[in-house]
């Protein structure tokens, strides 16, 4: 197919996909679209699709390719997050729409490669996953049930991750916790506050430590990670305007290094807090030590993409990477636009990101397997 003809249906697939609303927990009607439209494509492509749940695994028929081929994963979310979007649209070079970058764009990429690909050309074996639920708690992520189930998923050689990255591969990622920090005091009255224990005021002496503290950086094959803690929200400080508080909640996000493991993580969160709040640990992601050695990610590397960095968010290369599967994050979409109101992401970032794809799934061959 010509590259002007790819580039207007990955423009057309974009703009399809955003134009088919998917906030987390509502994922089930472009999983159906997507589902229906992998199922209608050329003959013979596909040795099966499956469904689970609102997630769709997609395995590329092997054909003729070599005993050794690698195997590899094209990992994407179907789910955006909910934030003031306009009506999907295609202006000034870019596409607008929720979850144009974060991360559509990469569907569009999987959509079209399957659908555009010579399959006698590649030089792997090659699935794709769509699922949904990345956008919120780790435990609700619908990628842990697809990954429980297609046990074949854990003998991948390597998983890409389609974050937006503006074509830059992001490598690892830090671990994530969120607790909920429970100042404790007492009531009385506020005009008399020596008879009580203002629960905000020693939330406040902890929170004026916590902005003091400055980022610990960990540098692991070459790159940098730093190790942040922030409050995120504050919440139930007061029972009335006149009565001194006896309770003041806080939500700690602590970004963790690669090198260091959940358990240990927990501690420092304790460690910090000590005694001062009663900690309750809500949300628990494991981070991901970086595959910059890996074969693969260097044959990715030499056909491309824009820069090599670290993630110093959190991604589902956590997951793969748990059970011994090497996991990067590369895609299309603009990593500054990820979360944003009236997002969008540039058509000449999605075209390049396909074309770095084609090159690579096409020069690959079993001795880039590890």
């Amino acid at each position: 197919m010509a590259r002007d003809d790819v580039n207007d249906r990955l423009d057309e697939t974009l703009l399809w996909l955003c134009s088919i609303a998917s906030p987390i927990g509502e994922e089930r009607a472009i999983a159906d679209a997507a589902e229906q439209r992998l199922r209608a494509g050329k003959p013979g492509v596909f040795a099966r699709v499956v469904r689970i749940g609102d997630s769709i695994v997609a395995e590329i028929a092997r054909g003729a390719r070599e005993v050794g081929a690698p195997r590899i994963g094209l990992v994407g979310h179907l789910d955006t997050v909910r934030t003031e979007n306009g009506p999907a649209r295609l202006e000034g070079g870019r596409c607008f729409g929720a979850g144009a970058s974060d991360m559509k764009s990469g569907l569009a990429v999987m959509l079209v490669l399957a659908e555009t690909l010579d399959v006698a050309r590649l030089g792997c074996d090659l699935t794709l996953v769509f699922y949904a639920r990345e956008e919120g708690p780790f435990a609700e992520n619908e990628l842990g049930r697809v990954l429980a189930e297609e046990k074949a998923l854990s003998t991948l050689d390597l998983a890409v991750c389609l974050e937006p990255s503006d074509n830059r591969l992001h490598l690892g990622c830090n671990g994530s916790i969120h607790a909920t920090l429970t100042f404790e005091g007492r009531t009385g009255h506020s005009a008399r506050p020596w008879e009580a224990d203002n629960a905000i005021t020693k939330g406040a002496l902890f929170l004026s430590e916590l902005g003091r503290r400055e980022p610990v950086v960990s540098v692991i094959d070459g790159l940098t990670y730093r190790t942040v803690t922030t409050a995120t929200q504050a919440k139930d400080g007061g029972r009335g305007r006149n009565v001194v508080p006896d309770r003041f909640i806080v939500n700690l996000n602590h970004r963790f290094a690669p090198t260091t493991s959940l358990e240990q993580a927990q501690e420092d969160v304790r460690r910090l807090v000590g005694d001062r709040a009663h900690v309750l640990f809500t949300d628990l992601s494991p981070a991901a030590l970086p595959s910059a050695s890996h074969p693969l990610v260097a044959r990715l590397v030499e056909v491309g993409v824009k820069g090599v960095e670290p993630k110093q968010a959190w991604t589902d290369v956590a997951r793969f990477a748990a059970l011994g599967v090497a996991a990067v994050n590369f895609g299309p979409g603009e990593n500054a636009q990820a979360h944003q109101k009236n997002e969008s992401t540039s058509l000449s970032l999605l075209h390049e990101g396909y074309g770095i794809f084609k090159r690579w799934l096409t020069s690959i061959g079993p001795t880039d397997a590890r």
